[in-house]
């Protein structure tokens, strides 16, 4: 039933009812075989297909006048998502992978402990010889702590329509905050620019895979994009503590 609603966004409750009504009139018949009730089954089958197709309908021409709705206001952003949405249709999820042995893994522990491994070994490089280096030593210059109106500046510039980090903060929420928001924030950046060390947490990434083709279950198949905190506005400032 879940697979069912999930493979079809016009399914509501209504159509939830229509088919709790074809279950029992099914049960009913094979409990009782009779003509009654065989009349009765083929009925309520044809009311829910009628049903069924009735809602498709409705759904597909609410998705086209929002089509054209978007195209008329010059929504470019929301027209291209529903045009994407209806050249790609259902796109069934993959939840099982295979391991280095091309053996299937169904188990969601091991699945994430493959796709560690994978990532592990995809942007670690082994075997590369160390480079010497040469130090050099410059004279940096005394630059000041960041005032209010850079931070300002730097997190008008954060784009929208991103996909946050881990700590699940996206630009447009921080923009909502207004000027008391900018204060914290510059807050935060004057006291990691005078312990010149950043927080643990800006560290840490998300690695996200896409697939690009070919076997869904093959590892090899996708690429990652790594999803960060929202420290898009700090590394100007905190890079030069």
């Amino acid at each position: 039933m879940d697979e069912f609603k999930q493979n079809n966004p016009w399914f509501d409750e209504e159509c939830l009812g229509f088919l709790d009504q074809r279950k029992r009139a099914k049960i009913q018949w094979i409990q009782d075989p009779s003509q009654n009730n065989v009349h009765n089954l083929n009925k309520v089958r044809r009311e829910v297909s009628r049903h069924f197709r009735n809602k498709k309908k409705a759904y597909l021409r609410a998705k086209i006048e929002e089509l054209e709705t978007n195209n008329t206001i010059q929504n470019i952003r929301d027209l291209y998502r529903v045009i994407s949405d209806f050249k790609k249709g259902y796109q069934p999820k993959c939840n099982i992978v295979k391991d280095e042995k091309s053996d299937l893994v169904a188990d969601p522990h091991g699945i994430v402990a493959r796709w560690r491994n994978y990532f592990s070994q995809l942007f670690n490089v082994h075997g590369v010889k160390d480079v010497g280096q040469v130090e050099i030593h410059t004279v940096e210059p005394l630059v000041p702590e960041p005032s209010a109106s850079e931070v300002e500046l730097a997190i008008d510039k954060l784009k929208s329509h991103k996909s946050p980090g881990i700590d699940q903060i996206q630009g447009e929420l921080i923009k909502a905050g207004g000027r008391t928001i900018y204060l914290e924030i510059q807050k935060l950046i004057i006291c990691i620019w005078k312990k010149e060390k950043l927080p643990e947490e800006w560290k840490e990434t998300i690695i996200v895979p896409i697939h690009k083709k070919g076997d869904k279950t093959d590892c090899n198949n996708y690429r990652g994009i790594s999803l960060l905190p929202n420290t898009k506005l700090y590394p100007p400032f905190c890079s030069q503590g």
